[in-house]
């Protein structure tokens, strides 16, 4: 489970979050572009959009359950 006391300093604010304990697999990037993206500088992901459409929040929700590190944190659950 992702730790928020640990989450990537270069997420968006909100209730979507990566931590450090992301291993760069790019499962997320591939299948919630539109909200992760890589962070050149820490070399990992990071939400640099939060989802807002129940559409857009299922996204997300998919990239969070397909995390095979468990990296990616919900706020809002």
């Amino acid at each position: 489970m992702a730790d928020k006391e640990n989450r990537n300093e270069t997420n968006m604010p909100g209730r979507y979050y990566v931590d450090d304990s992301c291993i760069d697999c790019d499962m997320c990037r591939e299948s919630a572009s539109d909200f992760f993206r890589r962070d050149d500088d820490i070399g990992y992901s990071i939400v640099y959009r939060q989802p807002e459409t129940a559409d857009e929040l299922l996204m997300a929700e998919a990239a969070l359950e397909g995390c095979p590190t468990q990296s990616i944190g919900n706020d809002g659950a």
